[in-house]
């Protein structure tokens, strides 16, 4: 099956039904028990520093454990599986020294989780999307990391784009379907991917839907970088992404409303994939698969999603009660576009017809 044919049957699958996205790639790595020396592998044994955390580089290390939890996943029920890229660019792998793997992660990555869905596909036939995981980086375009220099920036637009499109080259080259821009704090930390991404596409005579999650920090219902979810929706509505949604920070109880309001002014399809929960004293989430189960079924009731996942703490159990609650449920319709002028800074701003 091609991308293009892949792709035009899921699309097919989203006017008839909610289709669901892979969950957290770190809780389901943390029950392998892995060791210093497992990130390291045999290659960077000599490596100059401690790699120990550095998921993404589990990629080139220890590939058959990412091709495990594709498949977990992938048997949990997700439509959708995310490559194990989330941090897979030069700025955040240039805190381990790995800046030469960069593209190498990239391609490796969408390899695999490509495999993975192939053999899904094989066995019964229904499609499944790669959707390349590209983060916020390590750094902000827009704030300073010093609060006594506020006018501090640790990187560039252009460097952070030039890196995005090395990424997003990689993915490509692996059997990406969807470019997934997510855990946006700051909006000109995507605005770059963006133009990394358009870039790529240049290059490579190759366009991939692109699907922009935000993640709004705290109960303000705002961006690190101080925007509504309207603004934000505002911001990156230009791009005319294939999804937009809101994942990572608040679990499901404290997002609803937020969701809402992406879904009422969204102009294409709506995603949401909350941590499960907020972390506990002793670092580890408390929302279960069934309580996760009954917030999802609420939400595909209210015609709030199109997309539903999982982000951190969520293992593949989490992602089959997923599954079963929105099962049968028709997706949110689609609004017409809007045609007025859309503006935003941290609100937004729509023009008199």
């Amino acid at each position: 099956m091609t991308r293009a044919e892949r792709l035009s049957k899921l699309n097919a699958e989203l006017a008839k039904r909610i289709l669901i996205l892979d969950g957290s790639m770190g809780a389901y790595l943390q029950g392998f028990g892995l060791t210093t020396n497992d990130f390291h592998g045999t290659r960077f044994v000599e490596h100059p520093m401690s790699l120990k955390g550095d998921t993404d580089l589990l990629t080139l290390t220890q590939p058959h454990i990412i091709t495990k939890v594709h498949e977990a996943y992938i048997e949990a029920g997700a439509d959708i599986i995310s490559t194990n890229t989330f941090t897979a660019t030069k700025i955040s792998q240039g805190e381990y020294a790995l800046e030469d793997v960069v593209y190498e992660i990239n391609v490796d990555a969408a390899r695999l989780a490509r495999e993975a869905c192939d053999c899904a596909e094989a066995a019964d036939g229904k499609p499944r999307a790669v959707a390349g995981s590209i983060g916020p980086t390590t750094k902000l375009l827009s704030m300073s990391p010093d609060v006594g220099d506020p006018g501090r920036r640790d990187a560039d637009f252009d460097s952070m784009a030039e890196g995005y499109e090395e990424q997003i080259l990689g993915l490509i080259e692996g059997g990406a379907d969807i470019l997934l821009i997510e855990t946006i704090t700051d909006t000109l930390n995507a605005k770059s991917a963006l133009w990394g991404a358009w870039e790529a596409f240049d290059k490579t005579g190759v366009e991939l839907p692109l699907w922009i999650s935000g993640t709004i920090t705290d109960r303000s219902g705002r961006t690190l970088s101080g925007q509504t979810v309207e603004a934000f929706y505002n911001s990156v509505r230009h791009a005319n992404p294939w999804a937009v949604g809101l994942n990572c920070a608040l679990g499901p109880a404290d997002m609803r409303a937020f969701l809402a309001d992406l879904a009422r002014v969204a102009e294409c399809l709506v995603a949401a994939y909350p941590n499960a929960g907020l972390p506990n004293a002793m670092g580890a989430y408390d929302e279960t698969p069934h309580s996760m189960e009954a917030h999802y079924a609420e939400w595909a009731r209210a015609g709030l999603l199109n997309i539903a996942g999982g982000c951190c703490g969520t293992t593949p159990d989490h992602i089959t009660h997923m599954l079963h609650a929105v099962e049968g449920v028709a997706p949110r319709k689609i609004p017409a576009r809007d045609t007025r002028l859309k503006l935003a800074g941290l609100e937004p701003f729509t023009a008199a017809a």
